[in-house]
């Protein structure tokens, strides 16, 4: 009897986190981070240095080991975090992803590598509907896994339609590709006749973006500690072997979205129905136990300035480092407010350094006047929203770089990232680095690649919400970040904002939630 050809496995990717009240993506977007079709997909998951995230070259890379099989690529669009997708632009998506499918049957599984906090101008959840529109292609019977990070907002369409459930469980998220690994060997056990059922609860609680660390040395983690509970749960006696997989997601608050919420996803074997039922519920409860705990805390602009200043003057004192938690272009912030350095630059602050500040025409200016030249640093002449107000300093321009980087900690390790032209200016004291392509300040190699040495700074600002605490813990311990509570695109303290679509009432935006463990089960 002949062997049997190797497993066709179709492999598509959406992520892209999207802020509602952030200005709309385009294609270009996408295009300017990660698109990638057909054998592009697996040419740069194998590659040393991918552009993609992890889960991909995970997936890639535990098939591989695992026996024989042939990928079938289709799309992988990502995107950094950004406004809502262009409508017409996501269709085109859509059309690629099915038609990819459709000439690709049959198909053996399908791989997803999702957000699940995708927006379009018109749709709410675009992640449920792909998955939906996988499901209607493929069929039944065919096993389709996925995987999501753990800001996900998770809908019905998003559990239903697929066979496994993926997670990420590190926040800063560090386990992105060891996920992909995970999605591989479902994969496989699905392959073997597995056969699954999943249980999904959500809570009234919308997390603000600070309180969701995962680290065992975060000052507070009540999101942290309900991850943890389901790792052990599905290693007791009682769940082994019959709980496949444990995600509990955290979500985002600023895609306000009917679908919002805190949610625990459990994934177990068919016939397992009432273990995975027991499990969410007892998961759901330990957040809803936790919920005072779902609170911003953030130091006052006006103390953070007085720490700095104080830094700068005084070697004795720790070096700090200011996460500008409002701005984080990994959340949809446009990565220029300049509430901070403003602050700073008038109260005098020395020895620190900013980054990274997203202002092209600014970078541009710098690389014409050249290294070494005195140039008025003016931010910000081309506004792109109420809080990106216009900044200008006498500076200095203290090096140059074409912003090609290879990532070397944390969300961005060992990734190609390509920040276009970049500046590092001298502004008496305070040094900012200035690039030409959107992304958080997660990785030191972002101030290393223009000669800046951070363990000699006594302060350093990073736009950025929390990625930067995987990349810039060998200089900072938790205790030597300073969150500050400036306004911004990102802001943790969530009743700045107009909300259209939360389900309310909801924790911490409403007194008087209430909540018991069967009462939000679909």
């Amino acid at each position: 009897m002949p062997p049997l050809p190797p497993p066709r496995i179709a492999i598509l990717g959406f992520s892209i986190e999207c802020n509602a009240f952030a200005p709309p993506a385009t294609r270009a977007d996408f295009e300017a981070a990660v698109w990638l079709e057909r054998d592009a997909i697996i040419a740069d998951a194998r590659s040393a240095a991918p552009i993609a995230l992890g889960e991909v070259p995970g997936f890639v890379a535990a098939m591989d080991a695992t026996g024989p099989w042939q990928p079938v690529p289709i799309l992988l669009a990502m995107a950094e975090p950004n406004g809502p997708v262009e409508e017409a632009d996501f269709a085109e998506m859509m059309r690629i992803w099915r038609r990819g499918l459709e000439r690709a049957k049959p198909l053996n599984a399908v791989y997803a590598c999702m957000h699940g906090a995708g927006l379009s101008t018109a749709r709410t959840d675009p992640d449920g509907d792909i998955l939906a529109m996988v499901r209607e292609v493929v069929g039944p019977d065919v096993p389709v896994v996925a995987t999501f990070d753990l800001h996900a907002n998770i809908s019905e369409a998003m559990v239903d339609n697929v066979d496994v459930f993926v997670g990420y469980r590190t926040n800063p998220h560090l386990d992105m590709r060891q996920r992909g690994e995970e999605a591989a060997g479902h994969v496989r056990a699905l392959l073997r006749g597995t056969k699954t059922t999943r249980s999904l609860i959500r809570l009234p609680i919308i997390p603000p973006t600070v309180t969701m660390l995962t680290g065992p040395d975060a000052t507070d983690r009540p999101y942290g500690e309900m991850i943890d509970l389901g790792q052990r749960r599905i290693a007791d006696p009682e769940y082994v072997g019959r709980i496949l997989n444990v995600s509990v997601m955290g979500g985002f608050a600023y895609s306000d979205t009917p679908k919002n919420g805190l949610a625990v996803v459990v994934t177990a074997r068919r016939g397992d129905e009432a273990a995975a039922e027991a499990l969410a519920e007892e998961i759901a409860a330990l957040g809803w136990s936790n919920r005072r705990r779902f609170r911003a805390r953030l130091t006052p602009l006006a103390e953070a300035t007085a720490k700095a200043k104080a830094a700068g003057e005084d070697p004795g004192l720790p070096a700090l480092c200011f996460a500008d938690v409002a701005d984080n272009p990994g959340g949809g912030g446009r990565g220029n407010t300049m509430y901070i350095l403003e602050a700073f630059h008038r109260a005098g602050v020395r020895d620190c350094l900013v980054g990274i500040v997203y202002d092209p025409p600014l970078a541009a200016a710098a690389h014409a006047a050249g290294s070494g030249a005195a140039i008025e640093a003016r931010f910000n002449t081309a506004e792109t929203n109420a809080f990106s107000k216009p900044f200008s300093a006498p500076a200095t321009v203290r090096a140059l770089a074409d912003g090609r980087v290879t990532g070397r900690r944390g969300i961005f390790a060992g990734r190609d990232m390509r920040l276009g032209p970049s500046a590092a200016l001298d502004l008496g004291g305070i040094t900012v680095v200035v690039v030409s392509f959107r992304t958080q300040c997660a990785d030191p190699a972002f101030f290393e690649m223009l000669g800046l040495e951070i363990g000699r700074a006594r302060s350093v600002v990073v736009k950025s919400r929390g990625h930067f605490r995987g990349g810039f813990d060998e200089f900072f311990t938790n205790d030597r970040i300073v969150e500050v509570d400036a306004p911004g695109l990102t802001s943790p303290v969530l009743s700045r904002f107009e909300w259209q679509r939360l389900p309310r009432p909801v924790i911490p935006l409403d007194e008087g939630v209430t909540w018991s463990p069967r009462q939000l089960r679909r």
